[in-house]
């Protein structure tokens, strides 16, 4: 059974920072991309930031220079590093693994408030 579990969220200030994770069981964590998607209320759901097997990212234009994607193969984790946070960066966070075309797994999301 795949299980994508997200940590980490919570309340914080703006200019504060937070720092999610995803464990993940189940799957061969090594050979997936994982990505950080987050979904606003009345939004629709976006990609954060991504990282392939290979440690190759991307990042969405709002986020860039103030998150960092990481993952530790070792651990069957991915981190999301969050920076400088805005009170528009108020969201759902969810962990995504994808492998190809064929496998695309979701976690349950972890809530992160920024209040101003």
């Amino acid at each position: 059974q795949v299980q994508l579990v997200e940590s980490g969220g919570g309340l914080v200030q703006a200019g504060g920072s937070l720092r999610l994770s995803c464990a993940a069981s189940g799957i061969l964590f090594s050979i997936y991309s994982m990505g950080w998607y987050r979904q606003a209320p009345g939004k629709q759901r976006e990609l954060v930031a991504s990282i392939t097997a290979g440690g190759n990212t991307i990042y969405a234009d709002s986020v860039k220079g103030r998150f960092t994607i990481s993952r530790d193969n070792a651990k069957n984790t991915v981190y999301l590093q969050m920076n400088s946070l805005k009170p528009e960066d108020t969201a759902a966070y969810y962990c995504n693994a994808k492998y190809r075309l064929v496998t695309d797994y979701w976690g349950q999301g972890t809530q992160v408030t920024v209040s101003s």
